[in-house]
Protein backbone atom coordinates (compact mmCIF):
# COMPACT_ATOMS: atom_id res chain seq x y z
CA UNK A 1 0.00 0.00 0.00
CA UNK A 2 1.30 3.41 -0.93
CA UNK A 3 0.90 6.06 1.72
CA UNK A 4 1.87 9.65 1.19
CA UNK A 5 3.44 11.97 3.73
CA UNK A 6 3.87 15.61 2.76
CA UNK A 7 7.13 17.26 3.71
CA UNK A 8 7.58 21.00 3.52
CA UNK A 9 10.61 22.47 1.85
CA UNK A 10 12.92 24.43 4.09
CA UNK A 11 14.68 27.61 3.10
CA UNK A 12 18.01 25.86 3.65
CA UNK A 13 17.06 23.16 1.15
CA UNK A 14 15.96 25.77 -1.34
CA UNK A 15 19.36 27.40 -1.03
CA UNK A 16 20.99 24.10 -1.73
CA UNK A 17 18.91 23.66 -4.87
CA UNK A 18 20.20 27.00 -6.15
CA UNK A 19 23.75 26.06 -5.26
CA UNK A 20 23.44 22.73 -7.07
CA UNK A 21 22.23 24.51 -10.17
CA UNK A 22 25.33 26.68 -10.11
CA UNK A 23 27.88 24.04 -9.11
CA UNK A 24 27.97 22.18 -12.45
CA UNK A 25 29.33 25.30 -14.16
CA UNK A 26 32.44 25.05 -12.00
CA UNK A 27 32.88 21.35 -11.23
CA UNK A 28 31.69 19.48 -14.30
CA UNK A 29 35.03 17.67 -14.49
CA UNK A 30 35.15 16.82 -10.79
CA UNK A 31 34.71 13.19 -9.83
CA UNK A 32 33.75 12.36 -6.27
CA UNK A 33 35.45 9.24 -4.98
CA UNK A 34 33.24 6.51 -3.56
CA UNK A 35 34.28 3.37 -1.72
CA UNK A 36 32.07 0.97 -3.61
CA UNK A 37 33.75 -2.06 -2.05
CA UNK A 38 32.86 -0.86 1.43
CA UNK A 39 29.27 -0.19 0.34
CA UNK A 40 29.03 -3.72 -1.08
CA UNK A 41 30.17 -5.29 2.16
CA UNK A 42 27.73 -3.21 4.16
CA UNK A 43 24.85 -4.20 1.90
CA UNK A 44 25.54 -7.85 2.63
CA UNK A 45 25.35 -7.07 6.36
CA UNK A 46 21.84 -5.70 5.84
CA UNK A 47 20.72 -9.09 4.55
CA UNK A 48 22.31 -10.73 7.57
CA UNK A 49 20.15 -8.49 9.76
CA UNK A 50 17.02 -9.70 7.94
CA UNK A 51 17.57 -13.37 8.70
CA UNK A 52 14.78 -15.43 10.23
CA UNK A 53 15.23 -18.79 11.93
CA UNK A 54 18.15 -20.33 13.78
CA UNK A 55 21.11 -18.03 13.26
CA UNK A 56 24.58 -19.47 12.56
CA UNK A 57 27.53 -19.23 14.90
CA UNK A 58 29.13 -16.63 12.64
CA UNK A 59 26.15 -14.25 12.85
CA UNK A 60 27.71 -10.78 12.46
CA UNK A 61 24.71 -8.85 13.83
CA UNK A 62 25.02 -8.86 17.64
CA UNK A 63 21.52 -7.47 18.25
CA UNK A 64 19.83 -10.27 16.29
CA UNK A 65 19.08 -13.75 17.62
CA UNK A 66 17.06 -16.84 16.77
CA UNK A 67 13.46 -16.12 15.81
CA UNK A 68 10.34 -17.70 14.28
CA UNK A 69 11.63 -21.22 14.96
CA UNK A 70 8.10 -22.67 14.82
CA UNK A 71 7.26 -21.37 11.34
CA UNK A 72 5.92 -23.95 8.91
CA UNK A 73 9.03 -23.14 6.85
CA UNK A 74 11.90 -21.97 9.04
CA UNK A 75 14.52 -19.56 7.74
CA UNK A 76 14.49 -17.05 4.91
CA UNK A 77 14.47 -13.27 5.19
CA UNK A 78 12.03 -10.90 6.82
CA UNK A 79 10.76 -8.65 4.08
CA UNK A 80 11.33 -5.16 5.43
CA UNK A 81 11.03 -3.52 8.82
CA UNK A 82 8.31 -6.04 9.59
CA UNK A 83 8.51 -9.81 10.15
CA UNK A 84 6.47 -11.35 7.34
CA UNK A 85 8.27 -13.58 4.85
CA UNK A 86 6.92 -12.87 1.35
CA UNK A 87 7.81 -15.21 -1.51
CA UNK A 88 7.71 -12.92 -4.53
CA UNK A 89 10.08 -10.21 -3.24
CA UNK A 90 12.38 -12.80 -1.68
CA UNK A 91 12.70 -14.68 -4.97
CA UNK A 92 13.19 -11.47 -6.94
CA UNK A 93 15.84 -10.24 -4.52
CA UNK A 94 17.71 -13.53 -4.47
CA UNK A 95 17.72 -13.74 -8.26
CA UNK A 96 19.27 -10.28 -8.63
CA UNK A 97 21.92 -10.91 -5.98
CA UNK A 98 22.87 -14.22 -7.59
CA UNK A 99 22.82 -12.64 -11.05
CA UNK A 100 25.41 -10.11 -9.88
CA UNK A 101 27.57 -12.90 -8.44
CA UNK A 102 27.24 -14.89 -11.67
CA UNK A 103 28.25 -11.88 -13.76
CA UNK A 104 30.75 -10.13 -11.50
CA UNK A 105 32.13 -12.73 -9.13
CA UNK A 106 35.54 -11.05 -9.29
CA UNK A 107 34.03 -7.89 -7.82
CA UNK A 108 33.05 -9.78 -4.68
CA UNK A 109 36.56 -11.24 -4.58
CA UNK A 110 38.13 -7.79 -4.96
CA UNK A 111 35.92 -6.42 -2.17
CA UNK A 112 36.87 -9.33 0.10
CA UNK A 113 33.21 -10.32 0.25
CA UNK A 114 32.87 -13.54 -1.76
CA UNK A 115 32.46 -15.91 1.18
CA UNK A 116 30.06 -13.51 2.85
CA UNK A 117 28.07 -13.32 -0.38
CA UNK A 118 27.81 -17.10 -0.60
CA UNK A 119 26.50 -17.16 2.97
CA UNK A 120 24.07 -14.36 2.15
CA UNK A 121 22.42 -16.04 -0.83
CA UNK A 122 22.42 -19.56 0.62
CA UNK A 123 20.06 -18.41 3.37
CA UNK A 124 17.05 -17.82 1.09
CA UNK A 125 17.99 -20.69 -1.25
CA UNK A 126 17.82 -23.13 1.66
CA UNK A 127 14.45 -21.65 2.55
CA UNK A 128 13.11 -22.11 -0.98
CA UNK A 129 14.17 -25.76 -0.94
CA UNK A 130 12.16 -26.31 2.22
CA UNK A 131 9.18 -24.30 0.94
CA UNK A 132 8.76 -26.51 -2.16
CA UNK A 133 7.21 -30.00 -1.87
CA UNK A 134 7.47 -31.52 -5.36
CA UNK A 135 5.60 -34.68 -4.37
CA UNK A 136 2.54 -32.81 -3.08
CA UNK A 137 2.94 -29.99 -5.64
CA UNK A 138 2.79 -27.40 -2.86
CA UNK A 139 4.87 -24.28 -2.42
CA UNK A 140 4.69 -22.03 0.63
CA UNK A 141 4.83 -18.41 -0.58
CA UNK A 142 4.15 -16.53 2.65
CA UNK A 143 4.69 -16.97 6.36
CA UNK A 144 2.95 -14.54 8.69
CA UNK A 145 -0.21 -12.48 8.64
CA UNK A 146 0.16 -8.88 7.49
CA UNK A 147 -2.41 -7.42 9.87
CA UNK A 148 -1.20 -9.21 12.98
CA UNK A 149 2.41 -8.51 12.10
CA UNK A 150 1.90 -4.82 11.43
CA UNK A 151 0.08 -4.44 14.75
CA UNK A 152 3.21 -5.61 16.54
CA UNK A 153 6.21 -3.38 17.15
CA UNK A 154 9.14 -5.19 18.66
CA UNK A 155 11.95 -7.65 18.10
CA UNK A 156 11.35 -10.68 15.89
CA UNK A 157 12.79 -12.73 18.74
CA UNK A 158 9.84 -11.63 20.90
CA UNK A 159 6.97 -12.45 18.54
CA UNK A 160 4.10 -14.46 20.00
CA UNK A 161 1.36 -13.99 17.39
CA UNK A 162 0.21 -16.79 15.11
CA UNK A 163 2.19 -17.02 11.87
CA UNK A 164 -0.04 -18.75 9.32
CA UNK A 165 1.27 -20.06 6.02
CA UNK A 166 -0.04 -19.42 2.54
CA UNK A 167 0.72 -21.80 -0.29
CA UNK A 168 0.03 -22.52 -3.93
CA UNK A 169 -0.92 -25.95 -5.21
CA UNK A 170 -2.60 -27.58 -8.20
CA UNK A 171 -6.00 -26.16 -7.26
CA UNK A 172 -4.59 -22.74 -6.39
CA UNK A 173 -1.73 -22.07 -8.82
CA UNK A 174 0.80 -19.27 -8.68
CA UNK A 175 3.01 -19.34 -11.75
CA UNK A 176 4.43 -15.91 -10.93
CA UNK A 177 5.79 -16.71 -7.48
CA UNK A 178 6.83 -20.28 -8.35
CA UNK A 179 8.56 -19.40 -11.63
CA UNK A 180 10.25 -16.46 -9.92
CA UNK A 181 11.56 -18.85 -7.28
CA UNK A 182 12.63 -21.34 -9.95
CA UNK A 183 14.70 -18.55 -11.52
CA UNK A 184 16.48 -17.95 -8.21
CA UNK A 185 17.16 -21.65 -7.75
CA UNK A 186 18.45 -21.99 -11.32
CA UNK A 187 20.94 -19.14 -11.14
CA UNK A 188 21.85 -20.37 -7.67
CA UNK A 189 22.80 -23.71 -9.19
CA UNK A 190 25.17 -21.92 -11.56
CA UNK A 191 26.77 -19.83 -8.83
CA UNK A 192 27.36 -22.78 -6.50
CA UNK A 193 28.56 -24.98 -9.36
CA UNK A 194 31.18 -22.33 -10.04
CA UNK A 195 32.02 -22.35 -6.33
CA UNK A 196 32.72 -26.07 -6.58
CA UNK A 197 29.77 -27.21 -4.48
CA UNK A 198 28.39 -29.62 -7.05
CA UNK A 199 26.08 -31.47 -4.66
CA UNK A 200 24.30 -28.29 -3.60
CA UNK A 201 24.24 -27.05 -7.19
CA UNK A 202 22.54 -30.26 -8.32
CA UNK A 203 20.02 -30.00 -5.49
CA UNK A 204 19.14 -26.45 -6.51
CA UNK A 205 18.83 -27.33 -10.19
CA UNK A 206 16.60 -30.33 -9.50
CA UNK A 207 14.27 -28.15 -7.44
CA UNK A 208 14.36 -25.39 -10.07
CA UNK A 209 13.32 -27.74 -12.86
CA UNK A 210 10.46 -29.33 -10.93
CA UNK A 211 9.20 -25.98 -9.65
CA UNK A 212 9.37 -24.47 -13.13
CA UNK A 213 7.43 -27.44 -14.54
CA UNK A 214 4.76 -26.94 -11.88
CA UNK A 215 4.56 -23.24 -12.73
CA UNK A 216 4.26 -24.03 -16.43
CA UNK A 217 1.81 -26.92 -16.08
CA UNK A 218 -0.60 -25.16 -13.71
CA UNK A 219 -0.77 -21.59 -14.87
CA UNK A 220 -2.33 -18.81 -12.85
CA UNK A 221 -1.62 -15.78 -10.67
CA UNK A 222 -1.10 -16.37 -6.99
CA UNK A 223 -3.70 -14.99 -4.60
CA UNK A 224 -2.26 -12.53 -2.11
CA UNK A 225 -3.05 -9.34 -0.24
CA UNK A 226 0.48 -7.98 -0.61
CA UNK A 227 2.88 -7.86 -3.55
CA UNK A 228 0.32 -8.83 -6.13
CA UNK A 229 1.17 -9.66 -9.72
CA UNK A 230 -0.52 -8.96 -13.04
CA UNK A 231 1.36 -11.47 -15.18
CA UNK A 232 3.40 -14.62 -14.81
CA UNK A 233 5.00 -14.57 -18.24
CA UNK A 234 7.89 -12.37 -17.10
CA UNK A 235 8.83 -14.84 -14.37
CA UNK A 236 8.46 -17.81 -16.74
CA UNK A 237 10.72 -16.02 -19.22
CA UNK A 238 13.34 -15.25 -16.59
CA UNK A 239 13.30 -18.80 -15.23
CA UNK A 240 13.48 -20.23 -18.74
CA UNK A 241 16.68 -18.38 -19.58
CA UNK A 242 18.40 -19.31 -16.33
CA UNK A 243 17.39 -22.96 -16.75
CA UNK A 244 18.73 -22.88 -20.29
CA UNK A 245 22.04 -21.58 -18.99
CA UNK A 246 22.10 -24.23 -16.28
CA UNK A 247 21.14 -27.19 -18.48
CA UNK A 248 21.83 -26.24 -22.10
CA UNK A 249 18.38 -27.52 -23.05
CA UNK A 250 16.97 -25.54 -25.98
CA UNK A 251 13.41 -26.15 -24.77
CA UNK A 252 13.90 -23.72 -21.92
CA UNK A 253 15.20 -20.97 -24.18
CA UNK A 254 12.36 -21.49 -26.65
CA UNK A 255 9.81 -21.25 -23.85
CA UNK A 256 11.49 -18.09 -22.57
CA UNK A 257 11.19 -16.53 -26.03
CA UNK A 258 7.50 -17.48 -26.15
CA UNK A 259 6.88 -15.80 -22.80
CA UNK A 260 8.70 -12.56 -23.66
CA UNK A 261 6.25 -9.64 -23.64
CA UNK A 262 6.69 -6.33 -25.43
CA UNK A 263 5.24 -2.96 -24.52
CA UNK A 264 5.99 0.01 -22.31
CA UNK A 265 7.83 -0.80 -19.07
CA UNK A 266 7.54 1.83 -16.36
CA UNK A 267 10.17 0.41 -13.99
CA UNK A 268 12.16 -2.72 -13.23
CA UNK A 269 10.69 -4.02 -9.99
CA UNK A 270 9.50 -7.19 -8.34
CA UNK A 271 6.05 -6.95 -9.96
CA UNK A 272 7.45 -6.49 -13.48
CA UNK A 273 10.54 -8.35 -14.69
CA UNK A 274 10.08 -7.78 -18.43
CA UNK A 275 13.24 -5.67 -18.60
CA UNK A 276 15.24 -8.55 -17.12
CA UNK A 277 13.65 -10.85 -19.69
CA UNK A 278 14.71 -8.54 -22.53
CA UNK A 279 18.24 -8.30 -21.20
CA UNK A 280 18.68 -12.03 -20.62
CA UNK A 281 17.24 -12.99 -23.99
CA UNK A 282 19.40 -10.44 -25.78
CA UNK A 283 22.49 -11.86 -24.11
CA UNK A 284 21.56 -15.32 -25.38
CA UNK A 285 20.17 -14.55 -28.82
CA UNK A 286 21.43 -11.10 -29.91
CA UNK A 287 17.86 -10.57 -31.08
CA UNK A 288 17.10 -7.02 -32.21
CA UNK A 289 13.63 -7.05 -30.68
CA UNK A 290 15.04 -7.80 -27.25
CA UNK A 291 17.79 -5.20 -27.69
CA UNK A 292 15.19 -2.60 -28.63
CA UNK A 293 13.18 -3.49 -25.54
CA UNK A 294 16.18 -2.55 -23.40
CA UNK A 295 16.88 0.61 -25.41
CA UNK A 296 13.26 1.75 -25.24
CA UNK A 297 13.32 1.37 -21.48
CA UNK A 298 16.44 3.46 -21.01
CA UNK A 299 15.28 6.07 -23.51
CA UNK A 300 12.47 6.61 -21.03
CA UNK A 301 14.70 6.54 -17.96
CA UNK A 302 17.72 8.55 -19.07
CA UNK A 303 17.57 12.38 -19.22
CA UNK A 304 15.21 13.53 -21.93
CA UNK A 305 12.81 10.65 -21.35
CA UNK A 306 9.58 10.47 -19.38
CA UNK A 307 11.09 9.83 -15.94
CA UNK A 308 11.35 12.91 -13.74
CA UNK A 309 14.71 14.02 -12.30
CA UNK A 310 15.40 15.76 -9.02
CA UNK A 311 17.42 19.00 -9.13
CA UNK A 312 20.53 17.05 -8.14
CA UNK A 313 20.07 14.36 -10.77
CA UNK A 314 18.27 11.37 -9.27
CA UNK A 315 16.01 9.55 -11.72
CA UNK A 316 12.86 9.85 -9.63
CA UNK A 317 10.03 7.54 -10.70
CA UNK A 318 7.86 7.71 -7.58
CA UNK A 319 7.88 8.75 -3.94
CA UNK A 320 7.78 5.21 -2.54
CA UNK A 321 11.23 3.66 -2.89
CA UNK A 322 12.64 6.19 -5.32
CA UNK A 323 16.23 5.05 -4.72
CA UNK A 324 15.29 1.41 -5.15
CA UNK A 325 13.92 1.98 -8.65
CA UNK A 326 16.92 4.06 -9.71
CA UNK A 327 19.34 1.44 -8.39
CA UNK A 328 17.44 -1.40 -10.08
CA UNK A 329 17.68 0.43 -13.39
CA UNK A 330 21.37 1.15 -12.79
CA UNK A 331 21.99 -2.57 -12.35
CA UNK A 332 20.37 -3.47 -15.66
CA UNK A 333 22.08 -0.51 -17.36
CA UNK A 334 25.49 -1.90 -16.38
CA UNK A 335 24.53 -5.33 -17.68
CA UNK A 336 23.25 -3.83 -20.93
CA UNK A 337 26.45 -1.80 -21.30
CA UNK A 338 28.50 -4.95 -20.83
CA UNK A 339 26.44 -6.58 -23.60
CA UNK A 340 27.36 -3.74 -25.98
CA UNK A 341 24.22 -1.63 -25.72
CA UNK A 342 24.95 2.13 -25.44
CA UNK A 343 28.00 1.16 -23.40
CA UNK A 344 29.50 4.54 -22.47
CA UNK A 345 26.18 6.30 -21.96
CA UNK A 346 24.65 3.60 -19.78
CA UNK A 347 27.77 3.16 -17.64
CA UNK A 348 28.02 6.86 -16.94
CA UNK A 349 24.35 7.16 -16.04
CA UNK A 350 24.40 4.09 -13.79
CA UNK A 351 27.45 5.25 -11.83
CA UNK A 352 25.94 8.71 -11.41
CA UNK A 353 22.76 7.22 -9.92
CA UNK A 354 24.72 5.15 -7.41
CA UNK A 355 26.92 8.17 -6.63
CA UNK A 356 23.81 10.17 -5.81
CA UNK A 357 22.79 7.47 -3.33
CA UNK A 358 26.23 7.42 -1.71
CA UNK A 359 26.60 11.15 -1.27
CA UNK A 360 26.30 13.26 -4.42
CA UNK A 361 23.13 14.92 -3.15
CA UNK A 362 22.29 18.08 -1.19
CA UNK A 363 20.79 16.65 2.00
CA UNK A 364 22.20 17.79 5.33
CA UNK A 365 24.79 19.98 3.69
CA UNK A 366 25.77 17.39 1.08
CA UNK A 367 27.83 14.20 1.21
CA UNK A 368 24.86 12.38 2.75
CA UNK A 369 24.66 8.64 2.19
CA UNK A 370 21.25 7.02 1.83
CA UNK A 371 22.93 3.71 2.67
CA UNK A 372 23.05 3.39 6.43
CA UNK A 373 26.56 3.13 7.85
CA UNK A 374 28.35 4.43 4.77
CA UNK A 375 30.31 7.65 5.28
CA UNK A 376 29.80 10.01 8.20
CA UNK A 377 26.22 11.13 7.51
CA UNK A 378 23.37 8.70 6.89
CA UNK A 379 19.83 7.90 8.14
CA UNK A 380 19.64 7.16 11.86
CA UNK A 381 15.93 6.33 12.11
CA UNK A 382 14.96 3.76 9.45
CA UNK A 383 11.48 2.29 9.77
CA UNK A 384 12.68 -1.04 11.14
CA UNK A 385 11.32 -2.72 14.25
CA UNK A 386 14.34 -4.70 15.38
CA UNK A 387 16.78 -1.82 14.87
CA UNK A 388 14.53 0.50 16.88
CA UNK A 389 14.74 -1.74 19.95
CA UNK A 390 17.32 -1.27 22.71
CA UNK A 391 19.40 -4.17 23.93
CA UNK A 392 17.59 -6.79 25.96
CA UNK A 393 16.18 -7.00 28.54
CA UNK A 394 14.83 -3.49 27.93
CA UNK A 395 11.28 -3.55 26.55
CA UNK A 396 10.41 -2.51 23.02
CA UNK A 397 7.09 -1.33 21.66
CA UNK A 398 5.29 1.66 20.24
CA UNK A 399 7.12 4.02 22.58
CA UNK A 400 10.27 3.14 20.66
CA UNK A 401 8.44 3.25 17.34
CA UNK A 402 7.31 6.84 17.92
CA UNK A 403 10.49 8.08 19.60
CA UNK A 404 12.33 10.90 17.79
CA UNK A 405 15.65 9.46 18.98
CA UNK A 406 18.00 7.57 16.65
CA UNK A 407 17.61 3.81 16.50
CA UNK A 408 19.62 2.10 19.24
CA UNK A 409 20.89 -0.41 16.67
CA UNK A 410 22.60 0.60 13.44
CA UNK A 411 21.01 -1.20 10.49
CA UNK A 412 24.29 -1.24 8.59
CA UNK A 413 24.01 -1.42 4.83
CA UNK A 414 20.30 -0.80 4.44
CA UNK A 415 19.14 1.49 1.64
CA UNK A 416 16.23 3.69 2.71
CA UNK A 417 13.36 4.65 0.43
CA UNK A 418 14.91 8.00 -0.38
CA UNK A 419 14.01 11.60 -1.14
CA UNK A 420 11.02 13.27 -2.69
CA UNK A 421 11.05 14.81 -6.15
CA UNK A 422 12.84 18.02 -5.08
CA UNK A 423 15.60 16.13 -3.21
CA UNK A 424 13.70 16.66 0.07
CA UNK A 425 14.32 14.05 2.75
CA UNK A 426 13.50 13.83 6.46
CA UNK A 427 15.02 11.16 8.69
CA UNK A 428 11.92 10.26 10.72
CA UNK A 429 11.08 6.68 11.68
CA UNK A 430 7.34 7.17 11.46
CA UNK A 431 7.64 8.25 7.82
CA UNK A 432 7.55 4.74 6.43
CA UNK A 433 7.61 5.99 2.85
CA UNK A 434 10.93 7.83 2.82
CA UNK A 435 12.48 5.64 5.53
CA UNK A 436 11.30 2.18 4.54
CA UNK A 437 13.95 -0.49 4.12
CA UNK A 438 13.38 -3.81 2.39
CA UNK A 439 15.25 -6.73 0.92
CA UNK A 440 14.26 -5.77 -2.63
CA UNK A 441 15.45 -2.17 -2.03
CA UNK A 442 19.03 -3.38 -1.61
CA UNK A 443 19.03 -5.93 -4.43
CA UNK A 444 19.64 -3.84 -7.55
CA UNK A 445 21.82 -1.51 -5.48
CA UNK A 446 24.05 -4.42 -4.46
CA UNK A 447 24.23 -5.66 -8.05
CA UNK A 448 25.11 -2.20 -9.35
CA UNK A 449 27.90 -1.88 -6.79
CA UNK A 450 29.38 -5.14 -8.04
CA UNK A 451 29.16 -3.85 -11.61
CA UNK A 452 30.91 -0.61 -10.71
CA UNK A 453 33.72 -2.44 -8.89
CA UNK A 454 34.18 -4.42 -12.10
CA UNK A 455 34.52 -1.17 -14.04
CA UNK A 456 37.13 0.05 -11.60
CA UNK A 457 39.15 -3.16 -11.72
CA UNK A 458 39.15 -3.25 -15.54
CA UNK A 459 39.90 0.47 -15.98
CA UNK A 460 36.54 1.18 -17.58
CA UNK A 461 35.27 3.59 -14.97
CA UNK A 462 33.47 6.48 -16.70
CA UNK A 463 33.94 10.13 -15.92
CA UNK A 464 30.85 11.24 -14.03
CA UNK A 465 29.22 14.64 -13.82
CA UNK A 466 26.92 14.53 -10.81
CA UNK A 467 25.14 17.84 -10.31
CA UNK A 468 25.78 18.03 -6.56
CA UNK A 469 29.08 16.20 -6.09
CA UNK A 470 30.50 15.35 -2.70
CA UNK A 471 34.21 16.09 -2.64
CA UNK A 472 34.91 15.33 1.01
Amino acid sequence: MLRQILINNSSMMASWFMLCLVLPMFVTQTESVKDYESALGKSILFYDAQRSGKLPANNPIPWRGDSALNDCVVGGWYDAGDHVKFGLPMAYTTTILLWSMYKWKDSYVKAGQLNQAYDMVKWPLDYFLKAWNPTAHEFVFQVGDETADHNFWGRPEDMTMARPCKKVDVAHPGSDVTAGTAAALAVGSLVFKDKGDTAYSTQLLTAAESLYKFANDYKGLYQTNTYGSTSYKDELCEAGVWLYRATGRAQYLNEAKANAESGYIWAYQLEDKRLACHQLLYEETQDTVQRNGVIDYFNSWLPGGSIQYTPCGLAWAMKWGSLRLAANSAFIALLAAEAGIETDRYRTWAVEQINYILGDNPHDGGCYSYQIGYGSKYPLRPHHRAASCPDKPAPCGYTEANSPAPNPQVLTGALVGGPEEQDNYVDVRTDYVLNEVAIDYNSGFTGALAGIIYLQSTNHMPTTHNKCPCNN
